[in-house]
């Protein structure tokens, strides 16, 4: 696949043209490329100290495509999006994807990201230059503006000199939004982007998700609340360690299909071998 990056057994490689975009440029081309194949899962397997976290998982994210990616606890979804940013190690399989690393945005789960270190919000914002400028790179006014632009579009506009210590859950979770929009990348990871915020701050940001899907941007988000997956997702991936479903979120999202999982998650024995791809 030309331009594409493999993450198999952990290892990255690049080769072939760059796929991502410069800053501020028109989104037409996503949108004209919509329905490609962005990211393949290829038969991954994926292990904590020999305990399968994913079992062999196929199956493609296309461009430009809105996904939200659920299931019971355990069942796999954090692991998946690790898996496509290079940053665990496969057991068998691998995750082919064309975008290059610096044009994916990736949010973790709150409770993975610190904030206790002393940094304005402004500065915080910043950071989502970093890819393109480095962390010594000089920040010119113009992007100093779309920096305050982006803190207004979150809703946050004053808040630039406050520490993110001192911010609310909620008012955190806009700051991250806020750098992923400085970011302008092609592939947008969001690990449980709004759990435990209030329901005014999700409304505001799932309004930006769905600015970025209309942008031709393909979004991949890991989420809880099914009412939500069905009201704003088109697309959803049900795992339970193995994929139990994936495509249309109305024929993914089926009592049958739940409760399937749910038999598959409760059956699981943690400590079972590793099944090994066949040859």
């Amino acid at each position: 696949m030309s331009g594409a990056r493999t993450h198999a057994g952990g290892e990255a490689h690049a080769h072939g043209h760059d796929h991502g975009h410069d800053h501020g440029q028109s989104h037409a081309g996503h949108a004209a490329h919509a329905g490609r194949p962005l990211i393949s899962i290829e038969n991954l397997t994926v292990a904590y100290r020999r305990h399968p976290a994913l079992h062999h998982v196929n199956g493609v994210f296309e461009q430009g495509s809105l996904t939200a990616v659920i299931g019971p606890n355990g069942a796999g979804k954090s692991t998946l999006l690790k898996s496509m940013l290079g940053l665990i190690r496969a057991s068998s399989g691998r995750v082919v994807t064309i975008p290059q690393r610096k044009h994916i945005a990736y949010l973790p789960q709150q409770a993975d990201i610190e904030r206790g270190f002393p940094v304005s919000v402004f500065d915080c914002v910043l950071l989502g230059y970093w890819r393109r400028i480095g962390l010594f790179g000089r920040v010119d006014p113009a992007m100093r503006e779309r920096a305050h632009a982006a803190l207004a579009a979150v809703g946050l506009d004053g808040f630039g000199q406050r520490p993110v210590g001192s911010l609310s859950a909620g008012q955190f979770q806009r700051v991250l939004f806020a750098r992923i929009l400085l970011q302008d990348a092609e592939v947008i990871l969001l690990d449980e982007p709004f759990n435990a915020i209030d329901a005014k701050t999700t409304s505001d940001l799932l309004a930006i998700v769905q600015s970025w899907h209309a942008e031709g941007r393909t979004v991949i988000a890991v989420l809880h609340d099914y009412d939500q997956v069905r009201a704003q997702f088109p697309r959803t991936l049900l795992l339970a360690r193995n994929v139990v479903a994936w495509g249309a979120t109305a024929d993914v999202l089926t009592p049958d299909n739940l409760q399937r999982a749910k038999a598959m998650a409760e059956a699981q024995d943690d400590h079972a071998p590793i099944c090994e791809a066949a040859a």
